[in-house]
C-alpha cells in the first residue's frame, strides 16, 4: 500500500489540517500518517487559540516515521515558525524524502495569522527548494510574491516569479477569483490553466489542505506531477458539490464522495 505523510496542524472539528490530510488520503485509498506541528483551537468560525509543538519534537516524529513507515509522498502544511521549518527541513533532507507537496497556510480564512512573520524568509529559502509542488491560494501567492492578485494575468505573472524564485512547480489557486475558480500550474517553464466553474456553496473550509493532500496522493501513486493536479482537482470538486452543510460558519467539506 502506498504512503502519505502530513506534517501540519490540528483542526479539533475535523475540516483542515492534519485531520482533512488524512480523511483525503483514507478517500484515495492509502494509508494516511501525520506529524502535528501545532495544536490549534478553532472551528468553522474562527481560530480561537494555537499552541506549537517544540522543534525538537517535531523533528522527532519525523523520524519515528521515516525510520518505520517510510512514505511514498509528504504533505506539508502549517509550519508556524522558522524553528519548526528549519527542522522539518533538516529532516526531510536527511531522509531524502520524494514527492513533497507544500500548502503554504499564512492566514486562515477568517484571518489569524497561523505563519509568524519571521518565519516567511525561512519557508522560502528552506522549504521551497525541497518541494515537488506549492499551491498557494491568491492571497498567499501575493504575498509570496509582492504583489497584489485579482486578475489571471496577474496569476500567471506570480506564479512565474514565484518558480523562478524557488526552482519549482507552483499552483496557484483561484478559488477567490470573482467570475471563476481556474488554477493555473506553472512547471517546467509551461503555464496550464486548469478551468472550474464556481460551486454555489459556502461551506469551503479545509479546500487548501484538502487539495493539496489528494495531488500528494497522486503522487504517491506514481502519477505525474500534472496528472496529478488534474485528479486532485475533479476530487475536490465533488467534495464541494456534495455539499456538506456543518457548523456555524464556512463548514467543511464531505470527503468520501464518488469522484472517479
Amino acid at each position: 500500500m502506498k504512503t502519505v505523510l502530513s506534517i501540519a496542524g490540528t483542526d479539533p472539528t475535523g475540516g483542515a489540517g492534519i485531520q482533512a490530510d488524512l480523511k483525503t488520503i483514507e478517500a484515495h485509498g492509502l494509508f494516511g500518517m501525520s506529524v502535528i506541528t501545532v495544536v490549534i483551537a478553532q472551528n468553522t468560525t474562527g481560530v480561537f487559540g494555537m499552541q506549537p509543538v517544540s522543534a525538537s519534537l517535531v523533528a522527532k516524529q519525523i523520524d519515528c516515521v521515516f525510520n518505520d513507515i517510510r512514505p511514498d509522498a509528504v504533505k506539508l502544511g502549517m509550519l508556524y515558525d522558522a524553528e519548526i521549518i528549519h527542522v522539518t527541513a533538516d529532516r526531510l533532507r536527511a531522509h531524502h524524502a520524494q514527492n513533497i507537496v507544500l500548502d503554504p497556510v499564512m492566514m486562515s480564512s477568517s484571518g489569524h495569522d497561523l505563519l509568524r512573520p519571521d518565519a516567511a524568509k525561512a519557508l522560502i529559502e528552506e522549504i521551497f527548494p525541497l518541494c515537488t509542488l506549492v499551491t498557494p491560494n491568491l492571497a498567499e501567492a501575493a504575498a509570496l510574491s509582492g504583489s497584489y492578485i485579482s486578475t489571471k494575468a496577474q496569476m500567471e505573472q506570480a506564479a512565474q516569479q514565484i518558480s523562478e524564485t524557488t526552482g519549482g512547480s507552483v499552483l496557484v489557486k483561484g478559488g477567490h477569483l470573482s467570475d471563476c475558480a481556474d488554477d493555473l500550474l506553472f512547471t517546467d517553464g509551461q503555464k496550464l490553466w486548469l478551468p472550474a466553474t464556481r460551486i454555489n456553496n459556502p461551506n469551503t473550509h479545509g479546500t487548501g489542505c484538502t487539495l493539496s493532500s489528494a495531488i500528494a496522493c497522486g503522487l504517491a501513486q506514481g502519477i505525474s506531477l500534472t496528472g496529478s493536479v488534474k485528479r486532485a482537482k475533479r476530487y475536490l470538486t465533488a467534495c464541494i458539490q456534495y455539499g456538506l452543510d456543518l457548523g456555524h460558519g464556512s463548514g467543511p467539506l464531505q470527503h468520501r464522495v464518488e469522484w472517479e
